[in-house]
């Protein structure tokens, strides 16, 4: 929400909507980075830490919401994005010019001259913003690595120093009051040690991957730059600074981290053996593994693979989108978003609503002229670059059908509304009868069912087409079951042991003919195609 008619949300704004996250019973918010930044990648190149960007608000306004939160019995929590500073910052340019303190807080390297007099990186490496990850500057007279945006340099994480001064940042802030922090591209931190390879970064190899580039990123396989062992040495101390303010307050701050890297990686971030890692590493298995031709088995294999692969003991959490992911919507179809808001809510473990999931909102146009990301401007293609942007999943959040959705008195927004604002939107969602805004709020209300938050689960492919789980606490068992597909199906739930006779409807998406209390047939449910039901099993 805008707050100043500027046309970008704010802190205010944030504030003033607290009432309707609590309408949702939502625990917690977690805010994408506030920090001081030029924005060229819009909060993800930081240039003080300890300092909100003006584009949002003052500490005042900050101290504010935390108030407001806490009254509401609403944590707060930041995104702090340590892999990388913007090159604006000062740590950045004491370093460019040799200060002795901070000269080696980033990676420096020398380039070399080809065969032709031209002066050539230090290697390959290849930036996730495509085209090389080295950027020369003649006042050093050497390379920069910046594994994103040219803007973002990286930060040297074999310098002792440059790490305490990064826990310093989360010591600061969890003093604030807020109530954690997510860890952003943590598996981008460590580069491999150069000393090994003679004192020089060596080239990583090609993938082979057919339809890829030399300026991609997926040419290469990131073995030098990704997923290095020291990082979750570098979790673990992070983690100690969490549990160290933790303990003294009696409060658990909570700890996120994002990886997007395979499971087995993606679970070590919980830790292992004596050192801790993430209270929540961030798992996207249902946006990694399943495509647009999803069907029921994809979706059993993605959620139980998760909960094979994670520690047996600790918390699973689901996520559908983020600011960098289409939304449910416009990657698989509108129909499917109640039956999407079930799996997050219902599964056991912690449930991550990216915002406007909750009302189906579906991703906008927005077209090469007013194209704000980094990482599209950078294909250079004004045709093609809609396929790497990430603005259509960043659009204004839509209040009601008035001017710019509601979002902002200005004549213009940030970026343009997405098409359809005048009937996805809170406003209208709140008052129908039936709206994905209201089943999500009835499946916030069965999430706090002993069954959803201290049951077992157990999954089931019933055919191609449906998927179901069931979750049980002592006598109190339900079936979540949805079909994922484009035609009626009949299935028999008594698949599942002690699943028998009938069944009462708790909660069904938006196009089902059925409605609450309505009862079904364990034996014999006929499901119509992206109908999602909740049923409770009658004792």
């Amino acid at each position: 929400m805008d707050s100043d008619g500027d046309g970008i949300g704010d802190i205010n704004g944030i504030t003033s909507r607290l009432e309707y996250l609590k309408e949702l019973t939502i625990d917690a918010i977690w805010l994408l980075p506030i920090f001081k930044s030029p924005m060229h990648d819009f909060g993800y190149d930081v240039t003080d830490y300890y300092t909100i960007d003006p584009e949002y608000g003052t500490a005042e306004d900050f101290e504010h919401l935390l108030k407001k939160a806490n009254e509401l019995n609403i944590k707060v929590v930041l995104d702090f994005v340590p892999n990388h500073t913007s090159n604006e910052s000062e740590w950045f340019i004491k370093s460019l010019h040799r200060d002795e303190y901070y000269s080696d807080w980033y990676i420096w390297e020398n380039g070399y001259l080809d065969s032709k007099g031209y002066r050539r990186p230090p290697n390959n490496w290849i930036s996730v913003f495509r085209k090389s990850a080295w950027h020369y500057v003649p006042n050093r007279d050497q390379y920069y690595l910046h594994q994103f945006g040219i803007s973002q340099p990286d930060l040297n994480f074999r310098n002792p120093v440059v790490v305490e001064e990064l826990k310093s940042i989360i010591k600061y802030w969890l003093e604030k009051g807020v109530a954690g922090m997510r860890i952003n591209a943590v598996n981008h931190f460590v580069e491999i040690d150069k000393d090994l390879f003679g004192g020089r970064y060596p080239d990583e190899p090609k993938t082979g991957r057919p339809g890829y580039g030399p300026d991609d990123y997926e040419y290469l396989d990131h073995v030098y730059t990704k997923d290095l062992e020291e990082t979750y040495d570098l979790m673990s101390q992070f983690r100690d600074v969490f549990d160290a303010i933790s303990l003294r307050d009696n409060l658990t701050r909570v700890m996120m981290t994002d990886a997007s890297t395979g499971i087995k990686n993606a679970v070590k971030y919980y830790g292992e053996g004596i050192h801790y890692g993430a209270h929540i590493p961030f798992n996207f298995a249902l946006i990694e593994d399943l495509t647009k031709e999803l069907d029921a088995r994809d979706m059993k294999y993605a959620i139980d693979r998760w909960l094979t692969y994670k520690p047996l003991r600790k918390p699973a959490n689901w996520v559908t989108g983020t600011n960098d992911i289409g939304r449910v919507a416009s990657r698989f179809r509108p129909e499917l978003v109640d039956a999407f808001n079930m799996l997050v809510l219902l599964l056991p473990g912690i449930a991550i609503t990216y915002m406007g999931e909750e009302i189906g909102m579906v991703n906008g146009f927005v077209p090469w002229t007013e194209t704000k990301d980094q990482l599209a401007c950078n294909t250079d293609d004004p045709v093609n670059f809609i396929d790497v942007s990430r603005d259509p999943v960043r659009t204004p959040f839509q209040w009601n059908n008035g001017k710019n959705a509601g979002f902002s008195a200005a004549e213009k927004s940030w970026l343009p509304v997405a098409e359809g604002y005048e009937h996805i939107n809170v406003a209208s969602q709140r008052s129908a009868v039936r709206s994905h805004y209201q089943v999500y709020r009835t499946l916030m209300g069965l999430r706090l069912r002993p069954a959803f938050r201290l049951g077992r689960y157990e999954s089931l492919a019933l055919n191609n087409e449906v998927f179901a789980f069931k979750r049980w606490y002592n006598d109190d068992a339900y079936v979540v079951v949805m079909n994922v597909g484009r035609t009626y199906q009949v299935v028999n739930l008594t698949a599942f042991d002690l699943i028998f006779g009938q069944l009462e409807v708790e909660a069904s998406s938006v196009l089902s003919t059925r409605t609450f209390s309505d009862n079904v047939h364990a034996n014999y449910l006929d499901i119509g195609a992206d109908e999602a039901l909740v049923l409770r099993m009658q004792v």
